[in-house]
C-alpha cells in the first residue's frame, strides 16, 4: 500500500519548512473551531506558500502574504453568497455527494483547502471526522467527490489523474515544477524543481 505522504514529499524534494511554525496552527484551528487534517498541515509546511506545475495554489497560515487562514475565511465567504436554490440536478453537490445542505466555513459544512488558476477549488467535507474526504468544483459548475486524504488526492493529481472530475488532469512529465509566492510586490520567485521521477 502506498504511503501517499511519503510518495509526495519523494516527488517534491526535501521540506523547506520556511514557516512551519506549531502556534500559527494552532491559532487557526481555534479560530476556525476545527483541525485540519495532519497530512495537510505537513506538506503546507513543508513547501506552502507556493504554486505547484503552474496551476495548484497553497497557502500558509504563519504567512501575512497567501495567508491560509484570511485565504479560507474569504473564500468561504464568497462561496456562501452564491446562490445554491435553483440548480439543475446535476450540478447540485448535495444532490451528487449525500450532503444534507450546502454550506462554507461552517462546523458540518466545506472548507477551502486549495485551489488552482483555471478555477477548480478544493473543499474538505467532515473535516473533524476520522475520516474527512474531499469535493471538488472544476469551475464550470461541476463537482467531484474524492473518498481519500490530501495526500492522496495530492499525489494523483501529480502524476496525472483526473483530480477534478473528468477530463480535468494537469499532468506534466518530468519532475514537479514549484515556485514560491513572491513574499513582497518586487519579488519574482524563480521555480524550481523536485527530484526526477521517471515520468
Amino acid at each position: 500500500m502506498t504511503d501517499h505522504l511519503t510518495a509526495v514529499v519523494a516527488m517534491l524534494g526535501p521540506a523547506q519548512n520556511h514557516y512551519a511554525e506549531p502556534a500559527a496552527w494552532d491559532r487557526l484551528h481555534a479560530e476556525l473551531e476545527l483541525r485540519l487534517p495532519s497530512d495537510y498541515q505537513i506538506l503546507v509546511d513543508a513547501y506552502a506558500p507556493l504554486q505547484l506545475n503552474g496551476h495548484l495554489y497553497l497557502h500558509h497560515p504563519a504567512t501575512e502574504l497567501w495567508n491560509l487562514g484570511q485565504w479560507i475565511r474569504e473564500t468561504a465567504r464568497a462561496w456562501s453568497e452564491v446562490p445554491w436554490e435553483d440548480l439543475d440536478p446535476d450540478e447540485d453537490p448535495c444532490l451528487l455527494c449525500g450532503l444534507a445542505e450546502l454550506s462554507f466555513g461552517t462546523r458540518d459544512g466545506l472548507w477551502p483547502i486549495a485551489s488552482t488558476d483555471r478555477g477548480e477549488t478544493l473543499f474538505l467535507v467532515e473535516a473533524d471526522s476520522n475520516a474527512p474526504w474531499l469535493l471538488i468544483d472544476d469551475g464550470e459548475g461541476g463537482w467531484a467527490r474524492y473518498d481519500m486524504s490530501f495526500a492522496e488526492w495530492l499525489y494523483s493529481y501529480l502524476i496525472g489523474e483526473d483530480m477534478a472530475g473528468p477530463n480535468s488532469s494537469a499532468f506534466y512529465p518530468g519532475p514537479v515544477q514549484l515556485r514560491r509566492l513572491p513574499m513582497t510586490p518586487e519579488e519574482r520567485p524563480e521555480p524550481w524543481f523536485g527530484p526526477v521521477r521517471g515520468m
